[in-house]
């Protein structure tokens, strides 16, 4: 296991208090675009979180009124087009690393949504577990829009899981943006939250995540990303192995005396 709290990341900012680390672009006069470098800083950060000791949850934020525009137009799309196949590849699948690395991290991941959500910064919201917004959120994967497949990052398996199959088709044939209304009816989001207080929500929510007992959660994650591919079988005993699993932490344990004692359990994580 490792600590991560103070890391310094290069691009992007980061910290961490109390366990909840937050995560924001830090472009926010080109609306908080992806480059190269950011999008392999982020997925190295997010694969290390899986051992890391002290952060149990982790906010994606928004910064300056918008949560990402998605790929630099000028620092990816254009060197993109000179690339040779192998070279495209690579990047293509580095991009799908971040959501590879994000799913697998092991920590429940909340986006704080507001502005503009674009591109690959859709994705990013779509790859974390939980999503507020605020009522400007606009949110576009429009990849159609540069001449390419919606199917980018695992749109096509993850967005029709979250807002349904019609839904999700729309959204990555046309390229339109969803509103921060339809995403809310559609179950992209948890939540609206005014602007000014959606950062406020988003670390009572991750408070309220960490406080519990965070081994167990690690592996709801687990379990949720998983069954995806199981049969209903399978997964029935795939949650009894992961149950008996929890049924060995000291969490577990502190619960039941706590509910003896007509108290609140305090989870600590083991």
């Amino acid at each position: 296991m490792t600590r991560m709290a103070g890391i310094e990341p290069t691009h992007f900012q980061w910290r961490c208090a109390d366990g909840v680390a937050t995560i924001r672009l830090n472009r926010p006069d080109r609306k908080n675009p992806l480059t190269f470098d950011s999008y392999a800083e982020l997925r190295d950060t997010f694969r290390a979180l899986a051992y890391a000791e002290d952060v149990d949850v982790v906010i994606f934020a928004s910064n300056a009124g918008n949560f990402s525009s998605g790929g630099d137009v000028h620092d990816i799309i254009g060197p993109l087009t000179e690339m040779d196949m192998k070279d495209l590849l690579a990047f293509t699948r580095m991009t799908g690393d971040l959501v590879k690395a994000m799913i697998h991290c092991g920590k429940p991941v909340i986006a704080a949504v507001d502005g503009v959500c674009a591109g690959a910064g859709a994705i990013v919201a779509m790859a974390s577990d939980l999503r507020l917004g605020t009522p400007e959120a606009k949110t576009a994967f429009l990849f159609t829009r540069v001449g390419l497949a919606g199917c980018d990052m695992g749109a096509c398996a993850m967005l029709p899981r979250i807002i349904g199959q019609g839904r999700a088709a729309e959204l990555l044939y046309t390229g339109r943006s969803m509103s921060a209304e339809e995403g809310l009816n559609w179950g992209f989001f948890n939540a609206l939250h005014p602007a000014d207080k959606l950062e406020e929500e988003a670390l009572a929510l991750a408070a309220k995540i960490a406080a519990g007992p965070n081994f167990a959660h690690m592996m709801t994650k687990t379990q949720l990303n998983q069954e995806w591919s199981m049969g209903l079988d399978q997964a029935i005993e795939a949650e009894a192995q992961a149950q008996a699993i929890c049924m060995q932490t000291e969490d577990f344990r502190r619960a039941y005396r706590a509910f003896a004692a007509k108290e609140k359990p305090v989870f600590q994580g083991d």
